[in-house]
């Protein structure tokens, strides 16, 4: 298969895993979390969020079984209140999940996302560039690119996951079951693509290998000359 081709489904890998950064980065179903059903008949505040929001869902319980359990599912029908977290307001003080620590972890992670698209954009742009005649060396910074928005996008959802994890065991909270969402599944999935593809890229910037031993041979005979 030509060079050429190789890097053109490298690049619609990469489209695809840029595609599923992009709408984990923009949507607020990370991990889904769930209080204790204290009584029946009653409605109970489950949660979901994501990088930049949280929200909060009203539903019935009326089942006896699903009493001591946590509510849910996230899925069943129920008044929506969502709120936008105050990340980069100086001064304010931020509830997310009645923990405080919980700001900290949560700017790191979408902080780290940002880098991530970041770096896919310049990746973009260097990929463009190769594509001129003449320009391949610029695949290998295309594919570092890459590779880095991939790492950034795993630090991301680590970070999440380490915040959802402190949240559970905390005492302070009311959260006793927690779920990661479709939007988690669509950072992992970014993540593979990117760095898988980011490396791809490098591998194509290198030197094409010799064949045969004569290949060599014949390299060196023409310095020589």
């Amino acid at each position: 298969m030509h060079k050429r081709t190789k890097v053109k489904i490298t690049f619609f890998v990469i489209l695809v895993g840029m595609a599923s950064m992009f709408t984990a980065v923009v949507t607020d179903h990370w991990a889904v979390l769930s209080p204790r059903v204290e009584q029946v008949n009653a409605t109970c505040e489950a949660a979901h969020f994501g990088l930049w929001r949280l929200c909060k869902k009203a539903i019935y319980v009326s089942e006896a079984d699903y009493n001591g359990k946590g509510c849910g599912p996230i899925s069943l029908p129920g008044a929506e209140n969502c709120t936008y977290f105050k990340h980069f307001t100086p001064g304010d003080e931020s509830e997310i999940f009645e923990v405080k620590t919980q700001k900290e972890y949560n700017i790191s992670a979408a902080a780290i996302a940002i880098f991530s698209l970041a770096f896919m954009i310049l990746g973009t742009l260097c990929l463009l560039c190769s594509f001129k005649k003449g320009n391949d060396y610029i695949l290998k910074p295309a594919g570092m690119f890459f590779a880095f928005a991939g790492l950034c996008a795993i630090i991301s959802v680590e970070v999440m996951r380490q915040s959802v994890k402190r949240m559970i065991e905390s005492e302070d909270t009311i959260w006793i079951e927690y779920s990661y969402a479709w939007s988690f599944a669509c950072a992992c999935a970014g993540f593979c693509l990117l760095f898988l593809s980011g490396i791809g890229l490098l591998l194509l910037s290198m030197p094409r290998m010799p064949q045969n031993p004569w290949e060599s041979c014949m390299d060196a005979e023409h310095e020589v000359e």
